[in-house]
């Protein structure tokens, strides 16, 4: 299973962003995935997620700017993002996994994406 996500980079505040991640090597689609992100020094964050019948969950800190969907037909996963702040600036992961039992925890993810640098200055 690989996991490539793709997306990122520099923008001004205010700006709008589209990460993807793409999902192969999988013989279903996963039971949640879900987009993570961290900075140096601080703890992975949880971002938004997505279960396999479409049930979302956004973080507070993003909740009315970030959005996230899938299409499950091209096994890709997106994160848009609006009205973006400096405080928004990570190392953006996604990960899935087929048992996790809650899908907005990243201790429940066995796959994971190498990530894509989001900036906004």
């Amino acid at each position: 299973v690989q996991l490539v996500e793709s997306g990122g980079g520099s923008v001004q505040a205010g700006g709008s962003l589209r990460l993807s991640c793409v999902l192969s090597g999988a013989t279903s689609n996963p039971f949640c995935m879900g987009w993570f992100r961290r900075v140096p020094g601080k703890e992975r964050e949880g971002v938004a997620s997505i279960s396999n019948d479409g049930v979302t969950t956004v973080a507070r800190s993003v909740s009315g700017r970030f959005s996230i969907s899938k299409d499950d037909a091209k096994r890709t996963l997106y994160l848009q993002m609006n009205s973006l702040k400096p405080e928004d600036t990570a190392m953006y992961y996604c990960a899935a996994d087929w048992t996790a039992a809650d899908c907005y925890s990243g201790s429940w993810y066995n796959y994971w994406g190498q990530g894509t640098q989001v900036t906004v200055s």
